[in-house]
């Protein structure tokens, strides 16, 4: 007599297994996942907690003061937006504006035009790398050094730089002492310090762009200007516009140099708006003014980077 077992059902149980082996796969990978988090938060925990101590923190209280009146002396007192209203109607910030964009067009057109030249005879002229690390060389130099040595060497009385005008028979000019020249030359002193760093940032995007674009703009006869303005200028958007937005923000920044030097004269002249919050904030003991002050040049930038970013595509390459 033959005896009939029933057997499991192979398939059935291999669909059973194969989800169990999922399920345990994805609580593998999620457990996974969660310990490289932790370990990601171990490393950027010290970041972090700097960040938000010593920019969350003091901007947001910033921005409270800002709609106070406050001095060291007392304690805050919630005005609302008078701070502001009053900004509106003083004539030094209106000023102080003025002097600081016409600093920013100098020293953006002259820094990103000297920068990309350097780059330029770095990528084709200068292979030498000690040649392109002279080029950090004013960048390594603090913004105060720098400003006090071309202070020296600009001097309307013992300076060289007049000493070498006064030989080939011209007059002597007033560098910081001018009110025609006092921005200019603020702006050639911070030029001269960044340009080079900027050079290597350019550098780095012309290194970046492929051989082949270029051998086959030399197969189709293009010349070296046509080359320059329809296939290296596109290609280095992304970079360039990195460049002036993080340039465009150092320059409405501007105050080491003012300080050490004309201390925002003459006549107003040289007084930007990094330096007009500083006299308004700590010379004045205005806290509160000097706190909207800050916050107007904060929304300026933050506009100014969303602009830059938004309409000059510097999130996109025309390599994709």
């Amino acid at each position: 007599m033959t005896t009939l077992t029933k057997q499991p059902d192979s398939g059935l149980s291999t669909v059973g297994g194969s989800r169990k082996s999922r399920k345990r796969g994805k609580s593998g990978a999620g457990f996974r996942a969660m310990g490289d988090l932790k370990i990601a938060l171990f490393f950027i925990a010290p970041a972090m907690i700097g960040f938000v101590l010593f920019y969350v923190v003091p901007t947001i209280r910033g921005i409270y003061l800002s709609f106070t009146e406050y001095s060291i002396l007392g304690d805050p007192e919630w005005i609302g937006i008078k701070n502001y209203e009053q900004i509106a109607k003083d004539p030094l910030f209106w000023n102080a504006l003025g002097v600081t964009l016409e600093y920013v067009v100098i020293n953006i057109v002259l820094q990103t035009a000297l920068a990309l030249g350097l780059a330029l005879l770095m990528h084709r002229v200068a292979k030498s790398t000690l040649v392109r690390g002279a080029l950090l060389l004013p960048y390594l130099m603090a913004n105060v050094i720098a400003a006090l040595l071309w202070f020296w060497m600009l001097d309307y009385q013992i300076g060289i730089v007049n000493q070498l005008i006064e030989w080939f028979g011209l007059p002597r000019v007033a560098f910081f002492g001018s009110e025609e020249w006092a921005i200019p030359t603020q702006a050639l002193i911070n030029t001269w310090r960044h340009m080079g760093y900027t050079a290597l940032l350019i550098f780095a995007g012309l290194q970046a762009i492929p051989a082949s674009v270029y051998e086959a703009a030399s197969i189709d006869g293009s010349k070296a200007a046509s080359t320059f303005w329809r296939i290296t200028l596109p290609l280095l958007r992304p970079v360039l516009v990195l460049v002036l937005v993080v340039t465009v923000i150092g320059s409405f920044q501007v105050f080491d140099t003012v300080a050490v030097t004309t201390q925002g004269g003459p006549v107003n002249a040289t007084r930007v708006l990094q330096y007009y919050i500083y006299q308004r904030a700590f010379a004045q003991q205005d806290f509160g003014y000097g706190s909207a002050l800050a916050v107007i040049l904060f929304l300026i930038l933050a506009i100014v980077a969303f602009i830059q970013m938004k309409f000059l595509r510097g999130s996109q390459s025309d390599l994709d």
